[in-house]
């Protein structure tokens, strides 16, 4: 099974990306939504963990054109600001798509449940 974490937090993505692995994941990463959608049009993923704020293409953008390009690929929505101006972003994130959602800061482990959830 591979999995893509797309978060611009360096430091998160490899932590996520070496917990995975352990786990016996195949894992990719991205720094962002944009440079994600050109690594999914080339090698194509199970599920995808996406921050929601980001810098290029954000997590909110990135599920509405992950959705009209692999509608069948799981998404899980993480962010640590949940809401903002009265918009909470989780709750966008699975009215657009996302089957979970995750707030940060949260323990890998939660993750784990949740993958392993999702990928049977």
């Amino acid at each position: 099974m591979r999995i893509l974490i797309v978060d611009d937090h360096e430091d998160l993505r490899t932590m996520l990306q070496v917990w995975l692995q352990a786990e016996g994941y195949e894992v990719a990463v991205a720094p962002d939504g944009l440079t994600a959608l050109e690594l999914l049009d080339r090698n194509p993923v199970d599920l995808v963990v996406t921050d929601l704020c980001m810098p290029e293409t954000d997590g909110i953008e990135m599920i509405v054109e992950l959705k009209k390009r692999f509608a069948h690929i799981p998404i899980i929505a993480m962010s640590g600001w949940t809401s903002s101006g009265g918009v909470d972003y989780l709750q966008v994130a699975r009215e657009i798509g996302a089957v979970r959602t995750l707030k940060k800061p949260f323990e890998p482990v939660e993750l784990s449940k949740i993958v392993r959830e999702l990928m049977g």
